[in-house]
């Protein structure tokens, strides 16, 4: 995209950005908005951005956050990787405006340690004009940079700040409420959305005191919303990254002189170990710190102490094969692995009944075969963790389930399925932006398209009207509570089924299973 003369120009507090229209839309990337987190800031939580002079271009994406550039997820020729990440996207529709716009502000996934905003598959062209929105899409610290805890090595000198990676949520979040009515948005009328890690940051925002008021819809697709672990376990994982860059707990503060290279390559290392080590749990994630978040996410929403702001979540039918397709470490997906996650989760939690792993295997015929182990671990991460959170947030705001079972010709017959994270092109309307993406290849693209309309209006009438349901000629979606626990399934067509978890969430039980 070539900025001309007609480019559009927004100012605001930090200065004049110019962006470009592209496809309907009028785009402005790569607006920082927070100082660059190098040198001294390295480590430290997300400070203001500073005025520019004169006016920016904002026609490209800006540098995104440190990470395995060879890694699962590809890196788009012409992005530059750089620790100078903290910048945001904002789409905005042409035309006529009547009032301020609802935004929507979407956290990319990623395992909390790769991704981006600048991912093709989040071009918001189409949520744009066809929901009179505006999306603004960011990048945040990730991996050691973003969600490793080094506050237990702190001292005066050497100071070390928590949940970095929240932080920059959070003052994109403070951004957005300060400048997106420059570009039409209204800063009252704004919905946080994101998938798997995005997901988790958007149930663990949902609990932080820091994020409060800053949004006012949350749509969270797979959660991972216990991967939150407490500060011990968060230090054990600090000093192994400690040990594979070759520095005792005493030399903490030259972290922030070694290569960022370095520092990706360990975390990279460190990813592959610890659920090598402890099945079922992550190297980075969001760490219970008794500031930016207080409590374990899942336990806030059943104390009533997340923010009280309709919420629209759900999983995917088959979370766990892209992690078999993958050989991915980070989730259990063999029986061995299975069992290891359960005897750790109850070295964990001593008042979890002795049996539980026996009553909730026992709710998988086919268990141990491999399939079913796959389900047990999708259900530990995503599954459940989902059905404790819509259950209790029913009992304080309006909350909306569904589970996404569509899956294209192909995925079912490679036997993908609905896998984790399939459900996003559908989202925001972008198929075959993947390299050699085999989705489509015996068929597949209309229905997948239809799929796509419907959930966009969906989503779109969530973010705009409060209430998922789509308009006139969907299929109504009604509230979930715990009497007839009401899900929509996400299909060729939707409908809307009673409790179809019934049996998988009484075997696991009333107690939320996770790790400390």
């Amino acid at each position: 995209m070539v900025p001309s003369a007609d480019s559009p120009l927004v100012t605001i507090a930090q200065g004049t950005a110019r962006g470009v229209r592209f496809a309907g839309a009028l785009v402005w990337k790569g607006i920082p908005y927070a100082a660059p987190p190098i040198g001294d800031l390295r480590f430290r939580a997300p400070q203001a951005a500073a005025a520019w002079e004169g006016v920016r271009d904002c026609s490209v994406f800006g540098p995104i956050a440190p990470q395995n550039e060879h890694g699962p997820l590809p890196i788009d020729p012409g992005l530059t990787v750089d620790e100078d990440c903290l910048s945001l996207n904002v789409w905005a529709p042409e035309g006529p405006q009547h009032r301020p716009r609802p935004v929507m502000v979407w956290i990319h996934g990623g395992a909390y340690y790769l991704g981006s905003s600048a991912q093709r598959m989040f071009d918001a062209c189409h949520l744009v004009e066809r929901g009179d929105v505006v999306v603004v899409t960011i990048n945040y610290r990730l991996g050691a940079l973003g969600f490793l805890d080094f506050s237990s090595f702190s001292t005066a000198e050497q100071p070390f700040d928590t949940n970095l990676g929240l932080r920059d949520q959070i003052e994109a979040l403070k951004w957005v409420r300060a400048n997106i009515a420059a570009f039409g948005g209204d800063p009252a009328d704004v919905t946080l959305f994101g998938e798997s890690a995005g997901g988790g940051a958007v149930t663990t925002l949902m609990t932080s005191p820091a994020a409060e008021g800053l949004f006012h819809r949350a749509i969270a697709e797979s959660s991972p919303a216990t991967s939150v672990y407490g500060s011990e376990r968060a230090a054990s994982i600090a000093e192994s990254f400690l040990e594979l860059v070759g520095l005792a707990p005493a030399e903490v503060g030259r972290l922030r002189d070694l290569p960022v290279d370095v520092l990706t390559a360990a975390c990279v290392e460190l990813v592959q170990q610890v659920p090598a080590r402890v099945p079922g749990t992550l190297a980075v994630a969001p760490t219970v710190d008794g500031d930016v978040v207080p409590h374990y996410p899942v336990a806030a929403f059943r104390h009533g102490l997340a923010h009280k702001v309709p919420l629209l979540i759900g999983t995917n039918k088959d979370e766990a094969s892209m992690f078999r397709l993958m050989k991915s470490p980070l989730m259990p997906i063999t029986p061995d692995a299975v069992h290891q996650m359960f005897v750790a989760i109850a070295a964990d939690n001593p008042d979890l009944p002795v049996d539980e792993e026996q009553q909730v295997e026992a709710a998988y015929p086919d268990y141990p075969k491999r399939r079913s182990a796959m389900e047990i671990s999708r259900d530990a991460a995503f599954r459940m963790p989902t059905l404790w959170i819509a259950e209790a947030h029913s009992r304080v705001a309006p909350t909306w389930l569904y589970r996404f079972d569509y899956a294209t010709p192909f995925l079912r017959a490679a036997r993908i399925g609905a896998t984790h994270g399939t459900e996003v092109p559908y989202v925001f309307g972008n198929f075959g932006v993947v390299p050699r993406d085999p989705t489509f290849k015996l068929g597949g693209r209309r229905t997948a398209a239809h799929v796509s309309d419907r959930i966009q209006r969906r989503w779109l009438s969530f973010a705009s009207a409060g209430s998922p349901d789509g308009g006139e000629t969907e299929t109504p979606w009604p509230r979930y509570d715990e009497t007839d626990r009401a899900t929509l399934l996400i299909g060729k067509a939707d409908a809307v089924v009673g409790d179809p978890d019934r049996d998988l969430r009484r075997a696991w039980g009333e107690e939320v299973i996770g790790f400390t």
